[in-house]
């Protein structure tokens, strides 16, 4: 007897989906299998301990950054398959991901000469470089050549004007090994994308596809896949839309399929929307657990630090230096963190915080990624402190701030966390002598640890303000309630016991709140301010 599809277990489909979802994997890395990394998005890694610290904040059991305890079951083991099983589904192999292999890329730059289209900020020389460096980030892209190509009007059918196509086609065509254009705009239309295929005779990719590639590569978590297959929505709307409109013309297309009462365009715009619905729960239950954890922080009082920047701005290594983390691999390209990761550290006063590196941004960075990403970026939301990074050496610098600051600023970001960032000017053992000309901004190098020590007492002296605490020094009578109440409503540092007089003097991190009640309940405890 035939076993039909219908008889499998729920773990067998689970395992094929997984199967899959590794072979699609391997697009990213020319078709070679290999074992995935884990992701490091959730976890929370201890730093190096201080002197004087007993113990630092655990990213594993029993520490302060536990998630809620789960309770097992049979129940909840089969809820939990399905889910997974409906995820991976959601995650399986997309009709929107390059083909695996080698590709030999040929970037063109529509170079806008005049009118609303051009930047008045940068030059197509410094636009094509950008392109570049985004085909350079894929292990198995290879850019064979570089055209600018100057264009009145960017959002015409072929971009170019009928002079200036002719004459990059004939370029094109002489580069006998070329397999993919890379056409350095935000996003081309289908009807576009196939008639300069069929003109140029290989695959054309606009900025959208190039970056969703990217991104799709250095996914790691099920939150980064899922925002992407969020992201690809619209494209594969547009798709359909061009589909569609080819079956009308060939056999019908808008015909009711089957007596079912809708047209083929109508079932497939359906299946899109309970697609797009299904990754939306899905990322709504993740940000409710990243929600959950983020109270519990909340409640140990660790403040939060989010680290942002331009792309390859230095924010990883600037983490690594920051927390001694030696697990923190920074890598020279674009877009190498997707995921939200936070990292444990201790500022001067021996105070902990959690540093959250967050995803780089772009410059014409697609609207419909960013708002893909924007359950990633809704976390600089609760930090108490943004700490902005800059690559002082990119010839672009300005651009990039202005491109982050432009970001930020949609994120509804409550006024005080603009008007406190630091503004942190990194790279600058590559500028001789180099002083910044912005006002209250830091110079550093996060790689040789160069005015590392200036920023961690910023960033204290921001974060004493934004939560509102103060550092200071009590002397407290050891067999009274003093010690063990400060244990319970503020941060203990440092406890000196003086056994000959039976006291201690004890450095604490309190909020003025509790600091007040201390005041009232103990009256006669001597205090030292710093």
């Amino acid at each position: 007897m035939v076993m039909g599809p219908g008889r499998l277990s729920q773990s067998l489909l689970l395992r094929c989906r997984r199967v899959l979802a590794v072979l699609d994997a391997a697009r990213c890395r020319g078709g070679q299998l290999s074992a995935r990394p884990l992701s490091a998005a959730a976890g929370l890694r201890a730093p190096q301990r201080p002197p004087g610290r007993s113990e630092p904040p655990r990213a594993g059991g029993g520490g302060p950054w536990d998630g809620a305890a789960s309770a097992g079951g049979d129940g909840e083991e089969e809820e939990e398959d399905e889910e997974e099983a409906e995820l991976e589904e959601l995650l399986g192999p997309s009709p929107l991901a390059v083909e695996p292999g080698v590709q030999r890329v040929v970037v063109v730059h529509p170079a806008v000469k005049w009118g609303p289209k051009k930047s008045p900020f940068t030059t197509a020389e410094l636009q094509i470089a950008e392109a570049i460096a985004l085909v350079d980030t894929l292990q198995t892209w290879t850019v064979l050549d570089k055209i600018i190509i100057p264009t009145k009007n960017p959002d015409k059918k072929l971009i170019f004007g009928k002079g200036n196509f002719q004459v990059l086609t004939e370029k094109i065509k002489k580069l006998p090994q070329v397999t993919a254009v890379f056409l350095n705009v935000e996003r081309i239309s289908s009807l576009t994308k196939k008639e300069l295929e069929d003109a140029w005779g290989v695959k054309v990719f606009d900025r959208y596809t190039v970056v969703l590639h990217i991104f799709r590569c250095n996914a790691r978590t099920k939150e980064a896949k899922l925002q992407i297959a969020l992201a690809e929505i619209p494209l594969l709307r547009s798709n359909l839309k061009n589909e569609v409109s080819q079956l009308d013309q060939q056999r019908g297309g808008s015909r009711y399929i089957m007596g079912s009462g809708e047209t083929f365009m109508e079932i497939q715009y359906r299946i899109l929307k309970e697609k797009e619905l299904k990754i939306r729960n899905a990322l709504e239950k993740l940000r409710r657990k990243r929600s959950l954890l983020r109270t519990q922080r909340k409640k140990r009082e660790f403040p939060i630090i989010s680290v942002m920047g331009y792309t390859n701005c230095g924010k990883t290594t600037l983490i690594k230096a920051l927390t001694g983390e030696a697990g923190i691999q920074p890598r020279d390209q674009l877009f190498a963190t997707l995921d939200i990761t936070a990292h444990a550290g201790y500022l001067p006063s021996r105070m902990a915080v959690i540093y959250v590196d967050t995803i780089g941004f772009l410059t014409d960075l697609p609207h419909n990624l960013v708002e893909s990403f924007s359950a990633t970026l809704e976390e600089v939301v609760y930090s108490d402190l943004i700490v902005h990074v800059r690559d002082i050496t990119h010839p672009e610098t300005i651009l990039q701030k202005a491109t982050v600051l432009s970001v930020l600023k949609n994120l509804n970001l409550p006024s005080h966390l603009l008007d406190s960032m630091v503004e942190v000017h990194n790279k600058v053992d590559l500028i001789e002598r180099y002083k910044p000309t912005e006002e209250n901004a830091l110079a550093i190098s996060a790689l040789h640890g160069q005015g590392l020590e200036e920023l961690k007492e910023e960033i204290e002296k921001k974060v004493l303000t934004a939560t509102a605490k103060k550092i200071l020094t009590v002397n407290v009578n050891l067999e009274g309630p003093q010690l063990s109440w400060l244990y319970k409503e503020a941060t203990v540092q440092e406890v000196e016991v003086m056994p000959e007089e039976g006291t201690a003097r004890v450095k604490v991190i309190i909020g003025n709140s509790a600091f007040g009640k201390y005041k009232n309940l103990f009256p006669n405890s001597k205090i030292y301010m710093p």
